[in-house]
């Protein structure tokens, strides 16, 4: 199986597409969320939040689990010959299989008691609905593992694109046309669910249009006869798939724990079914904040990675050393300024969106663990990057045994408050832990005078944009909608100015370091015209 070699131009090519098409995935998967709860209202988002994290473990397999897992181990196997190569594949579409099967017959068997568990049993079908999912990840996991164990990342990226796309469309379609037609909010949600497989079909669609053309040029053929133990690459891909896999779903499996015991907690405290039903999905308005506070920091650190991965593998700490501390701090930098600046204008944002400013106040916890999830997810990543994979694992189960038992404790006390202060506690913990982890391995991270500079910025920002909403707020009725959207946006664009100019001002980035920045050179500019 004599695999094309691809130029270095055509592996960053690669790359910069897959970093795009990973960049307009996330953002999309924030933004639908706004219009589907304009159409089903806050109990409709909850009975699809209450839902979602299942579907979203076989998203996150399928692009960030599996394929990367794949991928490494077939570099594991590089230098092997075409019947061991063969086989690995064979093995590995395998064992895609097996997992896939069970995890399908796991939730539909099983559909009801987990229904039980999470204190709804009218989302019985909706689980169902999402179990399909897990029968299409071993197909789009090993088409996606493949072709990035090549190299060739064109075929992810368009294949992510158009998943993300015709699943945001049928979602979005599907639910406006039963809401309006009379359907119940659970009948929505299972409709809502099942556009999000046919997103996954349209995918795998694409894939075996690229598989076909490329396997025309390999020749790949099934074997389990190479003379390799099947038993050594079973344990690779479990070994992967408990770290590597187990990892990519940290965001997930927080919003998992938040579906199994928020809303029955909220029972217990008293609340009618309707208004925990309620309660849950104005609390649950937080996660596309979160998702849209962590994109841009995420992207832009997380395009840094494979650079340190090669230098890991030509043994250059040098470069290893400059990348990280680089990575964390871009990652610091946007963190904060997302943190501070969505937290002031949280009730504003509310309205933009969500129509009302209901829960803006647990909507501002909230917020504080935009900067620990942007820390976690970029850490997570360069220690992956630099060949450790089990510390970041242990670290979101101790994590996600926090979540759960805080949420015990203060969700009796304080509601939805006290899950979104459980929420922060787990993000910093694996953010704390992972960042102590990558410091005893010798790696420096931020000085503390950059660190002072870039909270100096952020105080900047929030003293000029509570200027700016005094001196405006009389004259804005921020509770209508419009308005609520005119003074939103007007500050983020003020407030991102501010703190742009005062990072730039502080010095906090050398002019080396700005270079990497998308229009680092304009900003370069402006450095000298202040010299």
């Amino acid at each position: 199986m004599e695999i094309p070699k691809r130029t270095n131009g055509e592996i960053i090519k690669g790359a910069l597409i897959l970093t795009m098409a990973a960049l307009f995935i996330k953002i999309l998967s924030a933004v639908y969320r706004v219009p589907y709860q304009n159409i089903v209202g806050d109990i409709g988002f909850y009975i699809y939040q209450q839902i979602y994290p299942l579907y979203g473990i076989a998203v996150m397999l399928s692009t960030a689990g599996f394929p990367v897992i794949i991928s490494k181990v077939m570099s594991d196997y590089n230098e092997h010959g075409k019947a061991i190569k063969e086989k690995v594949l064979t093995i590995t579409l395998l064992f895609l299989l097996g997992v896939g099967i069970f995890l399908f017959l796991a939730l539909y068997i099983n559909a009801e008691a987990i229904a039980y568990l999470m204190g709804d049993l009218e989302l019985k079908k909706l689980i169902q609905v999402t179990a399909f999912s897990f029968l299409l990840i071993p197909f789009t996991s090993f088409f996606r593992g493949y072709f990035q164990g090549v190299e060739q990342m064109e075929p992810t990226a368009f294949s992510q694109v158009t998943e993300q796309a015709v699943r945001v469309a049928a979602i979005l379609l599907v639910s406006y046309f039963l809401i309006h037609n009379g359907y119940t909010l659970y009948e929505a949600g299972e409709g809502a669910f099942f556009g999000s497989v046919v997103g996954i079909i349209a995918a795998l669609i694409i894939l075996i249009k690229f598989w076909v053309k490329e396997n025309r040029k390999i020749s790949f053929r099934w074997n389990l006869s190479g003379q390799l133990k099947a038993k050594g690459v079973i344990w690779k891909l479990i070994k992967y798939s408990l770290t590597i896999g187990f990892s990519s779903l940290l965001l997930l499996f927080i919003q998992l724990i938040d579906s199994f015991n928020l809303y029955s907690l909220l029972i217990l405290n008293g609340l009618d079914e309707n208004s925990a039903k309620m309660t849950k999905g104005i609390y649950d308005r937080g996660q596309p904040l979160i998702q849209l506070g962590t994109v841009v920091a995420t992207s832009i650190a997380l395009s840094i990675v494979p650079s340190i991965s090669n230098a890991k593998k030509k043994g250059n700490e040098n470069l290893i050393s400059k990348e990280i501390k680089y990575t964390i701090k871009i990652c610091f930098v946007v963190g904060v300024g997302a943190t501070f600046g969505l937290m002031l204008i949280v009730k504003q944002v509310n309205t933009m969106l969500f129509r009302n400013q209901l829960g803006s106040d647990v909507l501002t916890i909230l917020t504080i663990s935009i900067l620990f999830t942007s820390l976690s997810l970029t850490v997570i990543a360069i220690l992956q990057g630099l060949g450790h994979t089990v510390f970041p694992a242990l670290s979101i189960f101790i994590a996600l045994l926090v979540k759960y038992i805080v949420n015990i404790m203060l969700i009796q006390k304080f509601g939805t408050s006290g899950a979104a202060i459980s929420t922060v506690i787990a993000y910093l913990i694996v953010a704390l832990l992972n960042l102590i982890y990558l410091r005893k391995l010798k790696y420096k991270l931020i000085s503390i005078s950059v660190f002072l500079k870039i909270i100096l910025s952020a105080f900047v920002m929030i003293a000029v944009l509570f200027l700016f909403q005094n001196v405006i707020e009389p004259f804005i009725f921020e509770r209508f909608r419009p308005k609520a959207t005119f003074l939103s946006l007007t500050s983020v664009m003020i407030g991102g100015l501010v703190y742009v100019f005062s990072i730039i001002k502080l010095r906090v980035f050398t002019e080396n370091e700005l270079k990497l920045i998308p229009f680092g050179n304009k900003v370069m500019k402006l450095l000298k015209l202040q010299k």
